[in-house]
C-alpha cells in the first residue's frame, strides 16, 4: 500500500468518527430544523461552475464522489456574481444547501456571519495540504473551508516569437521591461496583462506588489509604489497596450492567441484556449523585482464549506462526499483535467508526471498567499482601493506613489 493510500484511508476513518460525533452533537432545534433528517440520502449542493467544460466536469466527478459515500445530489449552479448575496439570503431564511463552494477571498465574509461549520467538527483536516490555500480556508483559526484545486498566474509566452527575437524568458523585472520592448513590433505588443478596475485586475497586480515587499496593511508604501511603477513604464514605454486598462483576463487570453501579444500574465484556466490556439505557448513564473528574489504568487481557487443547516445527519453525509472529493485520487483527476493545481501537494510528482508544462505554476502555487492572509473579510475593500490606483496611475492622472496614497485615503481611511 501506497503512502498516499495509507493516509486516505486514515484520513476517511478521521471523517466518518468525526461525522458521526457531530451529527451527535447538533442540537434538535438548531436553525429551526431537526437533528436528524429524513431523507439524509440526498446533498444539497451549491456551486457557481454553471458554465461548460466546468458545470460537467463537477457534475461528473459529485455524482461519482456521492455514489461512494451512498448518496444522491441536488445540484444548483448559480451565477458567480450573485452568488454571495444569494448565500447571505439563503443563509437569513435558513435554506442554505448541504455543501457550499465559495470563491476563496468570500469564505471570510460568509464565516463571519456564523453561517459555517468548522470543518474540525468532521474530522476534516489540512494535513498535507498547502499552506496557503489552508489559510484561504481559515477563519479566526478554525478551517471552514478546503477544495480540491487551486490556481494562480503565471508568464505565459510564446516560445516561437521569443526564439526568433532571440529573447530569453524574463525572470527580472528589468529583463521583462527589455524582453517586452524587444518583442513589440507592428501590431503585436510585447506583453498584455489586466489591469481593469475589477477585482481581477488587483488580483493580476498582487505578484508585482508582494513580490516587491509591499503589504495590504499599507497599499501607499514605497514598494507598493515601485510595483506600480513598473506598469507605468510598460505602458508608458508603449511596449504594452493602454487597452490593459479595460480587459478582463479573457481579453488579455485573446490577445495572445491573435498574435497581438508575445507575453501575457494569465492563468491555468485559459490552457485548453491556448492549446487550441495556433501560439506554440509556454509558461514561466512572474519575473521578480531582482535576481534571488522570492515570488509571492495569489492563490486562486475554491473552497468547498458545510453550511450550519442543523440537520446533523445531512452535514455529515456532505463532510463525507467532501472528504471523497479532497481525496489524492480526486484530485489528481479533477486538474489534470481541469489544468488547475492539486491543492494537496503529495498529488504534486504524479500531477507533473502527467503535465510537465505546469511545472512553474506548480512551484507558483505552493509558494502562494491567500488575498484574506492578512486583512480577512476587509480584503475586498483594499482590492477596490488598489485596481483604482493602478487605474488613476496609469491613466497619468497621478504618479504611482500619489495614485497609491489618494487610493489609501478614499478607499480605506
Amino acid at each position: 500500500m501506497s503512502t498516499i493510500q495509507h493516509r486516505l484511508m486514515v484520513d476517511r476513518r478521521r471523517v466518518l468518527q468525526g461525522a458521526v460525533l457531530a451529527a451527535a452533537a447538533v442540537p434538535l432545534a438548531a436553525c429551526g430544523g431537526s437533528g436528524g433528517s429524513k431523507d439524509s440520502a440526498t446533498i444539497k449542493i451549491v456551486d457557481y461552475y454553471a458554465d461548460e467544460p466546468d458545470n460537467g466536469i463537477f457534475q461528473r466527478t459529485l455524482e461519482e464522489c456521492a455514489a461512494k459515500v451512498g448518496v444522491t445530489i441536488e445540484r444548483e449552479s448559480l451565477n458567480g456574481t450573485g452568488l454571495i448575496q444569494k448565500v447571505l439570503q439563503m443563509s437569513s431564511s435558513k435554506t442554505l444547501p448541504d455543501l457550499l463552494m465559495l470563491d476563496n477571498p468570500d469564505l471570510q465574509q460568509i464565516a463571519a456571519t456564523g453561517a459555517l461549520a468548522p470543518l474540525s467538527d468532521f474530522g476534516i483536516g489540512a494535513d498535507g495540504f498547502i499552506e496557503g490555500f489552508v489559510s484561504a480556508g481559515t477563519y479566526k483559526g478554525s478551517l471552514y473551508g478546503m477544495g480540491p484545486c487551486a490556481n494562480t498566474i503565471g508568464l505565459y509566452y510564446d516560445q516561437d516569437r521569443l526564439s526568433a527575437a532571440g529573447v530569453a524568458v524574463p525572470t527580472t523585472w528589468d529583463e521583462l521591461k527589455t524582453a517586452a520592448k524587444t518583442l513589440t513590433s507592428g501590431d503585436t505588443y510585447g506583453i498584455a496583462f489586466c489591469a481593469a478596475a475589477s477585482y481581477e485586475g488587483a488580483w493580476q497586480f498582487l505578484p508585482f506588489f508582494w513580490s516587491n515587499g509591499a503589504e495590504e496593511t499599507d497599499i501607499a508604501s514605497p514598494a507598493a509604489a515601485g510595483a506600480l511603477q513598473l506598469w507605468v513604464d510598460l505602458v508608458n514605454e508603449g511596449s504594452a497596450s493602454s487597452g490593459v486598462l479595460n480587459w478582463g483576463q479573457g481579453d488579455v487570453g485573446e490577445q495572445f492567441t491573435s498574435g497581438k501579444a508575445a507575453m501575457v500574465i494569465n492563468g491555468p484556466w485559459q490552457t485548453i484556449t491556448f492549446d487550441n490556439s495556433d501560439v506554440n505557448w509556454a509558461v514561466a513564473e512572474i519575473p521578480v523585482p531582482k535576481a534571488g528574489d522570492t515570488l509571492i504568487a495569489p492563490l486562486g481557487g475554491e473552497v468547498w464549506t458545510i453550511p450550519q443547516t442543523g440537520d446533523g445527519d445531512r452535514q455529515a453525509k456532505a463532510a463525507e462526499l467532501l472528504s471523497e472529493l479532497l481525496s489524492a485520487s480526486r484530485q489528481l483527476s479533477l486538474n489534470t483535467e481541469r489544468y488547475t493545481i492539486p491543492t494537496d501537494s503529495q498529488v504534486d510528482a504524479d500531477y507533473l508526471a502527467g503535465l510537465p508544462q505546469m511545472a512553474s505554476l506548480v512551484e507558483s502555487v505552493n509558494n502562494g498567499r491567500a488575498r484574506t492572509a492578512q486583512l480577512g473579510e476587509a480584503w475586498p475593500k483594499t482590492a477596490e482601493a488598489l485596481y483604482n490606483a493602478v487605474q488613476s496611475a496609469l491613466t497619468g492622472k497621478a504618479s504611482p506613489q500619489v495614485a497609491l496614497e489618494t487610493a489609501k485615503a478614499d478607499y480605506l481611511s
